[in-house]
């Protein structure tokens, strides 16, 4: 029951997605700018310990089109429940995690497809990296995108208009960004400013990918990165969950 609402529901939004290719690949046109524009001013730096400045750039980069897709993804939920949508779907036999599930699979596939056409970008630019590795990072921007992306739909379940859930993505993904290292590891950050990036669960997921893109697998960053992705993953599809089945009740 639950696997046939889940694909009854995903289908419905990947056939959305079909329709509308163009925004699927200009979603990554931010990545491949910094990848373009950022990546040679990495070139000298100290990086030695973490591999070469594309085995830095390029997982931070893949986490990044994670982090910013997947927690602006509860724009369209808004617009349905305007619409009327969201509580025509929820009166039905549809399970909700189901409801859920679909959206935030389709949300998965769109980025993990984006993030392989900026890994391709990359290999082209001089990234070397073990095939093992970038596989690794795939699974990561799916973990990572199952709960940014099952939280911001939990958060748009809970406001009316779009003009309160952009300040509050804004409030939580900014700070993400800059204290967990996504351009530079945050070895290079002063003493105070190191110490207070642990308390980023985005930080964990970075170092991992780093070491899987140098061929490091079995290390202390790679077992903190995949117990942070799945309690996380676990912890927001249980949020959302429980939102879904709540809201508007």
């Amino acid at each position: 029951m639950l696997l046939n609402d889940t694909a009854l529901i995903f289908g419905r939004y990947a056939r959305q997605t079909l329709r509308s290719r163009l925004a699927m690949l200009f979603g990554v046109l931010m990545p491949l700018l910094y990848l373009v524009f950022f990546g040679p001013l990495l070139t000298g730096l100290p990086l030695a310990s973490r591999g070469s400045s594309w085995q830095v750039l390029v997982p931070g980069l893949l986490l990044q089109l994670g982090l910013f897709g997947a927690a602006f993804a509860g724009f369209t939920i808004i617009i349905e429940k305007n619409l009327g949508i969201v509580e025509r779907m929820r009166v039905t036999p549809v399970s909700r995690l189901a409801l859920l599930l679909g959206r935030v699979l389709r949300d998965t596939a769109v980025f993990v497809f984006q993030s392989v056409l900026l890994v391709l970008a990359a290999l082209v630019m001089g990234l070397r990296a073990p095939l093992a590795g970038i596989l690794i990072g795939f699974v990561f921007v799916a973990l990572l995108t199952l709960s940014l992306a099952s939280l911001s739909y939990a958060l748009a379940m809970k406001v009316h208009t779009p003009q309160e859930f952009g300040p509050a993505i804004n409030t939580m993904t900014m700070p993400s960004m800059l204290l967990s290292g996504l351009m530079l590891p945050m070895s290079l950050a002063p003493g105070w400013l190191d110490v207070l990036s642990h308390f980023m669960p985005l930080r964990y997921l970075v170092d991992a990918v780093r070491d899987a893109y140098v061929g490091s697998y079995a290390t202390a960053h790679m077992l903190y990165g995949v117990l942070v992705a799945v309690a996380v993953a676990a912890l927001a599809v249980t949020v959302g969950t429980r939102v879904f089945r709540t809201a508007g009740a």
